[in-house]
C-alpha cells in the first residue's frame, strides 16, 4: 500500500484538500493522510471546513517533549521539524504500508505516479534537486540561494518501508529536534540542509531527475509547458508534468510566481524571457481550486501551538545565544 500524506497547520488547508483533490483525481489507490499540526477541538470548524481526508493530530503520534519544540520554533519550522516523527509513525503504525510519500500541501498531482512507483520498489530513498542544470542568471533564486537553503527540495520525498529508510528516519528526526531552523548565516534551513547528508551517509538513494517532478519557481528556467493534443500537460515536450510545487504563491497576488523569487513574471515586461505565459494556466488552475477550498476563511485561523508569547521567546533565547558572538566580531572589528 502506498500511503501520501502532507504536514499543515489549520490555515493551510486549503491547500491541503487541493492536494488532496488532486491525488484522489491522478492516484485514487494511494491512501491520503493529512497531518495536522493544530487542534480541532480549538479549531471547532464548520461541518463545511471539515476535509474529507483523513487528518491525524500532531499530539496523538508521540513526539518526546513536543510542548519544547512549540516554544523553539516559529510556523514554518514546526510543520517542517515534525515530518520524520510523522514518517516514523505511519511506519510503524501501519503494517500494510510499503511506500510513504511525503508532499508539501501548495502542490498538484497532474498524473498517476507510476515512475515514482516503481522507483520506491528498488530505492529506499528518492530525492528531487532544486535544480537540474545551472541558473542562467543572478536573479533569485540562484546557485547561492541553494548552497543556502540546500541541494534538495524537501517538498517532496519518498520512501520504501526497509530498513535503510528507518534509519535514515531515525538520524533526521535526531537533528531536527533542535536544529530545523531557519538560520542561513549557521548554515540552516529547515529540514534541508540535513538531506544533502542523505545520498553520502545511507546507500540506495536515488535522486531523481525527472524534469516532471517538482517543477516550483526554482527550477523554471530548465522547464517549459504546453498541453498536448489530449489536454496533458507537458515539460519541454517530452515528458508529462508529475506535480507542481506552488512554493511561495499568493492567489491574491495572481501575476507573482512566487514571493521568494525575481526570474519570471506574469506581468508584461520589456525583457525577454521574464515573461512566462505558458506556465500561467498552471497557476490559474491553482488559484481557482484554493478559492474552491475556501482558503479565504482557513487563511485566518492561528495556529494553536504557535502563540505571539511563544515567538517572542524564542527570538529573545536566539538573541541572548548571538550576543556574546556579535559583541566578539565588533570587539575584533574596532582593534
Amino acid at each position: 500500500m502506498t500511503l501520501a500524506f502532507t504536514i499543515c497547520s489549520i490555515n493551510y488547508l486549503a491547500q491541503a484538500r487541493t492536494l488532496g483533490d488532486s491525488l484522489k483525481e491522478t492516484n485514487p489507490d494511494y491512501t491520503y493522510v493529512i497531518g495536522l499540526v493544530d487542534k480541532l477541538s480549538v479549531a471547532n470548524l464548520p461541518a463545511e471546513l471539515m476535509p474529507e481526508y483523513a487528518m491525524l493530530e500532531v499530539d496523538k503520534i508521540g513526539i518526546p517533549d513536543f510542548a519544547a519544540m512549540c516554544d523553539r520554533y516559529d510556523i514554518t519550522e514546526l510543520n517542517t521539524a515534525v515530518k520524520p516523527f510523522y514518517i516514523d509513525y505511519f511506519f510503524k503504525n501501519n503494517p500494510d504500508v510499503t511506500q510513504l510519500i511525503y508532499f508539501d500541501p501548495d502542490i498538484i498531482i497532474y498524473q498517476p505516479l507510476h515512475k515514482l512507483n516503481q522507483a520506491l520498489q528498488q530505492h529506499s530513498l528518492v530525492l528531487t534537486p532544486h535544480t537540474c542544470s545551472p541558473t542562467p542568471d543572478w536573479e533569485r533564486p540562484n546557485e547561492i540561494h541553494h548552497l543556502g537553503t540546500g541541494i534538495f527540495n524537501l517538498g517532496f520525498i519518498g520512501l520504501r518501508k526497509d530498513q535503510t529508510a528507518q534509519e535514515f528516519v531515525d538520524w533526521w528526526k535526531e537533528r531536527l529536534v533542535y536544529e530545523c531552523r531557519i538560520d542561513l548565516c549557521n548554515g540552516l534551513f529547515v529540514d534541508q540542509h540535513w538531506v544533502n547528508f542523505a545520498p553520502v551517509y545511507y546507500d540506495n538513494v536515488l535522486i531523481d531527475r525527472h524534469v516532471g517532478y517538482n517543477v516550483a519557481y526554482w527550477n523554471l528556467h530548465e522547464r517549459y509547458f504546453s498541453q498536448d493534443s489530449g489536454g496533458q500537460w507537458r515539460v519541454n515536450d517530452t515528458e508529462l508534468l508529475q506535480f507542481f510545487h506552488y512554493s511561495g504563491y499568493n492567489p491574491y497576488r495572481p501575476n507573482d510566481v512566487s514571493k521568494y523569487q525575481t526570474r519570471f513574471t506574469f506581468d508584461p515586461v520589456e525583457i525577454p524571457g521574464q515573461e512566462r505565459p505558458d506556465v500561467k494556466p498552471l497557476f490559474d488552475i491553482y488559484r481557482n481550486r484554493l478559492l474552491k477550498n475556501h482558503n479565504d476563511i482557513y487563511r485566518k485561523y492561528p495556529c494553536v501551538y504557535i502563540k505571539p508569547p511563544k515567538v517572542l521567546r524564542y527570538k529573545r533565547v536566539r538573541k541572548v545565544l548571538n550576543t556574546p558572538f556579535t559583541r566578539l566580531i565588533s570587539l575584533l572589528e574596532t582593534h
